[in-house]
């Protein structure tokens, strides 16, 4: 007699799967190990000299790639400075540099940013814009989620009267793999207030984001 087996849905899988993982984080040797499985699947041998202690610089390697699921964005930005003689106009910081990993492949994504925003209530420190943008930046993403979660979070710490994020980046999944297009890059951006309301802002935002003169 042949057992009946019970299949368990790929659905399935991944939600035991999830549910562990959010009940426990997997420990240092679990992470090296999974380093050393890929080895193996890629077809190398883990144990040689040159790979020995490549599982360990990988664990502590993605610690750093990934830091930004320990970091509190909310803690960066809670600081604001009111007193600023009446200014009003735009605050930009433009080409401000990033990398992260796309959620999908796992490959890098490199690239700018640049915020621009209508002060309301203050100013925050400039340092804490590029801040914010390493925060999220450092996390599983896709670039359209990035640039919405850096406007977000500065309008809801600054209440600005605009917020505006530009987001330039080469995909590392489109340059090293699949169609491999080297040099290709892929512009995001979010508007929210002003910048929303009047394209005329977009434009001067742009503008200046992209003038050789600054």
């Amino acid at each position: 007699m042949i057992p009946v087996v019970k299949s368990l849905s790929v659905e399935g899988a991944v939600s035991s799967s999830a549910d562990k993982f959010l009940t426990r984080r997997p420990s240092q040797e679990e992470a090296e190990a999974a380093v050393r499985t890929l080895i193996l699947w890629a077809g190398d041998n883990p144990a040689r000299e040159g790979l020995a202690e490549t599982p360990r610089r990988v664990a502590k390697a993605y610690k750093e790639f990934y830091k930004g699921y320990g970091e509190d964005p909310h803690h960066i930005l809670d600081r604001v400075f009111e007193e600023v003689e009446g200014y009003g106009d735009m605050v930009l910081v433009r080409d401000i540099p990033f990398y992260s990993h796309c959620e999908h492949h796992m490959v890098p994504f490199v690239g700018k940013a640049h915020i621009g925003y209508y002060p309301a209530k203050g100013v925050v420190g400039l340092s804490k814009l590029a801040r914010i943008v390493d925060v999220y930046a450092r996390r599983l993403q896709t670039q359209e989620t990035m640039t919405a979660q850096i406007a977000d979070m500065i309008e809801e710490a600054l209440e600005p009267r605009g917020v505006a994020v530009l987001i330039e980046a080469e995909h590392m999944c489109m340059s090293m793999r699949g169609v491999q297009k080297q040099g290709s890059s892929t512009m995001t951006t979010q508007y929210r207030g002003l910048f929303r309301d009047d394209p005329a802002e977009q434009v001067r935002f742009f503008t200046m984001v992209k003038s050789p003169g600054l």
